[in-house]
């Protein structure tokens, strides 16, 4: 969706927040089309690490990578 706004020059500025937090690789994820992690909203500014440190980087496997 975000990409097509930018086509369509109906958005500037575009903001993912809550992916940014669930995928610490979004951009390589959004690339390769790859499925995101779910952000758990239970654990947002909630002073620990849980849910800012913890989610999962793609495996090897999932890039393709040998």
């Amino acid at each position: 969706m975000a990409r097509k706004a930018r086509r369509r020059n109906l958005a500037d500025f575009i903001a993912f927040r809550r992916l940014y937090i669930a995928n610490p690789d979004l951009v390589d994820r959004l690339r390769m089309g790859a499925r995101l992690n779910v952000p758990d909203r239970a654990t947002f500014f909630g002073g620990a690490a849980a849910g800012y440190t913890d989610y999962p980087f793609l495996t090897a496997a999932e890039r393709g990578a040998p």
